[in-house]
């Protein structure tokens, strides 16, 4: 970040940098595009700083340094040098103007707020352009509510009146730490502990999804030691949402539902004999 004196310096000098004639920009433009050439950059460059000044200063509202969005823009700056196209009938600092213009508006987006705000063009015109269309809509003759407020700017943004008063309420208000006590009083409680979650914590949520794929695994192995007949009924009866009953699992095998039973006891012993033979630490979980 620039200091104080060196920015003003900068400034200065930037402003007193003379304007480039048409035909000296166009050559300064070639050398720069076909030679690479660093000299041509930087007489571009300079002779250019006072646009990316005057639009700084247009976005100071935003309480972040000029210092910073002179900065910024300067990088937007040699953006649009990098891609600008000399032989395009077009002036540089027409072209230079939406990229110094992006790069500011970027930087304001990624810093005015701990939270992070939309990235979207219609996001980005909303943030923007919310304080001057409502205070444009509050000098007119008539009297606006705040939801007529909200329909007039989503109209004329093309975004939702939800999105407008969002925007609204993050611009009306600073930041909040939720590490902030609620009171004066250093003892008092923090924002943070009005915020409990009732969902597990994640090194729960992590334990207990290990826990079942081992068992998984533990299961599929086991289910190795039982014959064809047994599997079905395990799989029927035990493993499937639905839980087949005795009768519809006798009526498919041809065998009576108390027959179906026994098998069922017999191979469930099957299972916790296999489980724990295979898996000594079964009994433990």
């Amino acid at each position: 970040m620039m200091q104080d004196e060196s920015g003003r310096t900068f400034i200065r000098a930037a402003m007193k940098a003379p304007y480039l004639e048409r035909d000296e920009e166009h050559r300064l433009a070639v050398r720069w595009k076909q030679d690479n050439d660093q000299h041509a950059l930087h007489r571009m460059a300079v002779s250019h700083m006072r646009l990316v000044i005057s639009m700084a200063v247009k976005y100071r509202h935003f309480g972040l340094p000029t210092s910073d969005l002179i900065q910024e823009g300067h990088v937007g700056l040699l953006e649009a040098a990098a891609r600008f196209d000399p032989d395009r009938d077009v002036r540089f600092s027409t072209y230079a103007t939406w990229w110094i213009r992006a790069s500011m508006q970027d930087y304001i987006l990624r810093n005015w707020s701990i939270v992070r705000g939309g990235t979207s063009s219609a996001q980005k015109a909303l943030f923007f352009n919310l304080r001057r269309l409502r205070a444009r809509l509050a000098t007119g003759s008539e009297t606006l509510t705040k939801e007529m407020l909200y329909h007039q700017v989503s109209m004329a943004l093309g975004v939702s009146e939800a999105d407008v008063a969002m925007m609204d309420s993050r611009l009306s208000a600073p930041d909040s730490s939720l590490n902030a006590p609620l009171a004066d009083d250093s003892g008092s409680a923090e924002r943070m502990d009005f915020l409990i979650s009732e969902e597990p914590l994640p090194d729960e949520v992590v334990g207990d999804t290990i826990d079942v794929e081992r068992r998984a695994v533990w299961l599929k192995a086991a289910l190795s030691a039982l014959n064809a007949r047994e599997l079905t009924i395990i799989e029927e009866r035990r493993l499937s949402d639905d839980g087949a009953t005795l009768e519809a699992l006798g009526e498919k095998l041809g065998i009576s539902k108390e027959r179906v039973r026994q098998i069922e006891v017999r191979a469930m012993e099957k299972l916790k004999t296999a489980l724990v033979e295979q898996n000594p630490e079964f009994l433990a979980a």
